[in-house]
């Protein structure tokens, strides 16, 4: 049991202070934890909402998080190569990468344990992954399979040498043909479960070139220079043209799907062993292509096009 307690110092509603307070719990976990009798104040239950007086001891009490099993599972995988050093997966939406609070079992690094041993370079939570995509975000990924292999691959994305290129869908409609998106990127001051553009932030670079216009959405490809985290979905809501379909950073009202309609098309890297320069795509998923024809039959344009 992790206990904690803290005097009250200024007048927020509760899970907004506690999330002040106590910086590792966020607002979320707070408003689940006080509507579980798990954080009271002055011994007494209470409401999310509730604004606690100047001077009142709030008294929190969490339970341990249940340990992670990182266990090998049976899961199909769309694999789009394979050697001894490397895995590229298409990944589906939907899918976590690998296991966290909340997510502890049937990620992508579950199925790939399952199919293969892989590099312990970042630890038994996450074996092999060199770099992530969002759990709504479909498509490309490299796994290393060793560590030379790990190592290899880090460095070409801290060189900036590989490419990594995404199709989205978004809203509004690009003045611009194409342009480059410099802003640096941090967690947000507001909401600790976001990234936000902010002075003190890393480093992020997205270039952007438009495909496809149809009035109210746009289709564009993505280059990452750099691979924070949420980077095209931050940087493309900071510009005033957010992922469509997106929960965290775009609007309520768009288009229909399970998540951001974001797709890690084309991934390329030098082999770790040979050096040899490898180039993969893979297709949009099937709601990813139905929207796009839907939207092209709307804007009148052709809809046997390849996406």
């Amino acid at each position: 049991m992790d206990i904690k307690e803290f005097t009250v110092d200024q007048k927020l509603r509760l899970d907004k202070l506690v999330a002040v307070k106590e910086p590792e719990i966020s607002r979320s976990q707070a408003k689940s934890a006080i509507e579980a009798g798990q954080i009271t104040v002055d011994g007494q239950t209470v409401r999310p909402k509730d604004v606690a007086a100047v001077g009142a001891v709030v008294h929190i009490a969490l339970p341990d998080p249940q340990p992670i099993d990182l266990t090998p599972e049976n899961i199909p995988l769309d694999i789009v190569y394979e050697d001894d050093d490397v895995i590229v997966v298409n990944k589906p939406q939907g899918m976590v990468v690998h296991p966290a609070p909340g997510h502890p079992n049937h990620t992508l690094v579950n199925a790939l344990l399952y199919h293969s041993p892989l590099s312990q370079i970042n630890g038994e939570l996450r074996p092999g992954i060199v770099h992530r995509i969002d759990k709504d975000t479909s498509g490309l990924l490299m796994v290393a399979k060793n560590d030379h292999a790990h190592h290899s691959l880090s460095d070409q994305l801290h060189a900036k040498t590989n490419l990594r290129e995404y199709l989205a869908i978004v809203h509004g409609n690009f003045k611009e043909d194409e342009g480059v998106i410099r802003a640096p990127l941090g967690r947000s001051p507001k909401d600790r479960k976001k990234q936000a553009v902010v002075a003190d932030g890393r480093p992020a670079v997205t270039h952007f070139r438009v495909l496809e216009r149809y009035g109210d959405y746009t289709l564009i490809a993505c280059r990452l220079e750099t691979g924070r985290t949420h980077q095209i979905r931050v940087h493309l809501a900071y510009i005033g043209h957010p992922v469509a379909g997106d929960p965290l950073y775009g609007p309520k009202k768009t288009l229909k799907g399970h998540g951001q309609f974001l797709h890690a098309r084309e991934l390329g890297f030098k082999q770790p062993s040979t050096g040899e320069q490898l180039d993969f795509t893979c297709p949009v998923p099937p709601i990813f292509h139905d929207t796009v024809q839907r939207l092209r039959r709307q804007a009148g344009l052709p809809v046997d096009k390849a996406i």
